[in-house]
């Protein structure tokens, strides 16, 4: 059997799971009519956002695959539009599955306790982590064999054809990915930040209470941005990150052992497949009741298998000690099972760092709780220092990884470490899609008024899902930045390819170079800020509405009469989709922009170095702004989780009003900006690096 089919296979593998957790999934009860109300809500809410929200993207994305064709051929604008759909489709796919996993999820906690409503969250989860990478592996791989028999690869205008095709559909992912990821966002936090302050503060009602006219938006919210967003987001990344790799396989290798390089990401990505479907079996509930500790199991499961795996087939296929040429420096198979290794080790670090400081059981979130204590000015203070804080310990793990790997194997190694990171895409995102799932469980909970034991169980299923969220997050971010520098890496070689008569070098004697730094840095913050502001005025929309309804609808308060809730769908579904627009396009414009002024200021070698900079100031204060945000978020999140479970006053005390103004502050920290940055940075790089195919 051939490699090539092996890899499809094991994509498929995915997929089948992904059929098979379904039909398990929704043949389990839906619960009473009153449940499956207010699930169907949520479903018809959720279905209409994205329907109109991936209607606007389309508009935007045939405009530009159609000019990537004119610029650059078919083969690219067909790999573009490949990319753009299979995101789509992984992000939507799994959302449908969220909202009808949210219902059998409260109904297998009222019925079964805990370890049912666990069994069907995760499982629901991993459709859609499945669905990513299953996906992302059968379009990479299938579109690249597919090249391969269109054109010639052993000739250097061939292979530069297949290269520039799997870089489109790289970028057709990252287009979907950052208006997903942004407009799903906005969303979510506005309808969450504007029924938390009128709900919670001015009417002094439960989180997800039926008379809150801006609960059902809050529930949508969570599937469109945390479900659908997120497997926009690390398909993307996933699909970049092997597109990345075998873009400096083929710069980096000739003959027989380019083609090996190049099949090398695909091939590991197939392994870790199988190795996070085994895993999802050993999820399941001990003696000691751990949420967190039972999908931990399968978290390390399927980093153990994964490394094994991948130690089998680089023994089978490349080798230990076989030897390759790489532009003069020779790699064995035994540097580039290293840098796989490393890449595994530094995602259970982020992982676990990022827990520490997001989980209710450690010193950050107990200390935000603590500070609530004094007001809202010192909740946000502390949650301000918490997020700042928690930048630390990731950097310095990537930095580790980067070092190790590239003594192993160069730039190539540092991609081999990013790939091993991404190929557990399917497990991690499970992870993240159980908190939506979770968290609508829990409002289902309420809003039907069933007994509080269920509450009480479905609150400590969404406590994890919260703390599953803000780890994936950093995960994600993280995977991101190495990324990233390989594509940076790629562009730099690009330039060797496309321009070899053109001198460029980056030193920081150079005032272009430094202009460049200085204007990729902002570029996160400015994206960032923008992400903020739009949830602000779509936040304060929903405040504005919430209380108009409170107040014209006497009714509400003593349930004698129903707010509208599609009200505030509508309203967040409009702002939503017109605020993405203009963030997103900031990083697909800013490398064109850079290089027209720089070059009619001091020439085409001065734009370039600008250009590549500009690459790098992205990708450090992405990594930072991103890490601070998500983290920050969840510590605020959790804080106030922790006050609501009875400490420092419990709910209603002055106290937990403080940290409900701390998780609304904290809100569009880890669920919109932060985690949009993600996208943003890698899309910045992929526009510089079919920007230089472009002019060539």
């Amino acid at each position: 059997m051939s490699l090539y089919l092996m890899v499809i296979i094991c994509g498929a593998v995915a997929l089948i799971y992904g059929i098979y957790a379904s039909k398990a999934v929704l043949s389990a009860p839906a619960g009473n009519d009153r449940m499956q109300e207010i699930a169907a809500a949520i479903q018809e809410g959720a279905k209409a956002f994205l329907n109109r929200q991936y209607s606007a993207i389309a508009i935007v994305g045939v405009i530009i695959g159609v000019l990537l064709g004119l610029k650059l051929g078919l083969l690219v604008a067909i790999g573009y539009f490949i990319g753009a759909i299979l995101s789509g489709a992984a992000g939507y796919i799994g959302m449908n599955v969220s909202v009808k996993a949210n219902v059998r999820t409260t109904e297998a906690a009222r019925s079964q306790g805990l370890a049912g409503g666990l069994d069907v969250a995760f499982k629901a989860g991993a459709i859609t982590g499945m669905l990513v990478v299953g996906l992302a592996l059968l379009g990479l791989a299938g579109y690249y064999t597919v090249l391969r028999e269109m054109v010639d690869p052993n000739t250097t205008e061939g292979m530069r054809h297949i290269l520039e095709a799997l870089v489109a559909m790289g970028f057709g992912a990252s287009l979907i990915s950052i208006f997903a990821r942004l407009g799903g966002g906005i969303f979510t936090k506005g309808a969450d930040v504007g029924s938390d302050l009128v709900g919670k503060i001015e009417a002094g009602i439960p989180e997800d209470d039926p008379r809150n006219a801006g609960v059902i938006a809050d529930n949508v919210g969570d599937n469109v941005g945390d479900c659908a967003g997120m497997a926009a987001d690390l398909f993307e990344t996933y699909a970049v990150t092997l597109v990345g790799t075998m873009l400096l396989g083929a710069i980096y290798f000739t003959g027989a052992a380019q083609e090996s390089m190049m099949l090398l990401p695909l091939i590991i990505g197939a392994v870790c497949i199988v190795a996070s479907v085994a895993a999802t079996w050993f999820v399941k509930l001990g003696s000691n009741q751990s949420i967190m500790g039972a999908l931990y199991k399968g978290f390390i499961a399927s980093a153990i298998i994964s490394a094994l795996l991948i130690a089998g087939v680089i023994s089978q296929f490349i080798g230990w000690d076989t030897s390759f040429d790489m532009s003069g420096t020779k790699v064995t198979g035994t540097a580039l099972l290293i840098c796989a290794i490393v890449g595994l080790v530094v995602t259970g670090l982020i992982i676990w760092i990022t827990e520490y400081y997001t989980g209710t059981d450690y010193r950050p979130v107990r200390s935000v709780a603590a500070a609530s204590e004094t007001g809202h000015g010192t909740n946000v203070i502390q949650g301000l220092a918490v997020s700042m804080e928690a930048t630390a310990l990731p950097v310095i793990v990537i930095c580790g990884g980067i070092i190790i790997s590239y003594l192993q194997a160069g730039l190539f190694g540092i991609s081999i470490a990013a790939t091993a990171m991404l190929a557990l895409a399917g497990m991690v995102v499970a992870l993240d899609a159980f908190g939506p799932v979770t968290d609508n469980a829990g409002g289902i909970a309420e809003m039907a008024e069933l007994p509080d034991e269920v509450r009480h169980t479905t609150d400590a299923l969404d406590a994890v899902g919260n703390t599953t969220k803000a780890v994936t997050k950093g995960y994600a971010i993280g995977s991101a930045g190495l990324a990233a520098l390989v594509l940076f890496g790629a562009y730099t070689e690009d330039l060797k390819h496309y321009f070899p008569d053109v001198p460029v070098t980056f030193t920081l004697q150079d005032p272009y170079v430094v202009i460049g730094l200085f204007i990729g840095g902002l570029l996160p913050y400015l994206f960032g800020g923008m992400g903020m502001m739009a949830v602000g005025r779509a936040g304060g929309a929903v405040v504005v509405e919430v209380r108009r309804q409170f107040k014209e609808i006497p009714g509400i308060m003593d349930g004698t009469a129903k707010p509208e809730y599609g009200k505030c769908v509508d309203l967040l579904t409009k702002a939503a989709i017109k605020e993405m627009i203009l963030p997103s396009l900031l990083p697909l414009l800013a490398p064109v922009v850079i290089y027209i002024v720089v070059s009619a200021i001091g020439g085409q070698s001065a734009a370039f170095a600008a250009v590549g900079a500009s690459l790098l100031g992205t990708i450090v204060t992405g990594l930072f702004v991103a890490l601070s945000m998500t983290a920050g978020g969840g510590a605020w999140d959790n804080a106030k989780k922790y006050i609501e479970d009875g400490n420092h006053g419990g709910k209603g005390s002055n106290a937990h009003h403080a940290a409900v103004t701390g998780d609304t502050v904290g809100d569009p920290y880890k669920d919109t900006a932060g985690p949009a940055v993600n996208p943003m940075i890698k899309i910045t790089n992929i526009v510089a690096i079919l920007m230089l195919a472009i002019l060539a």
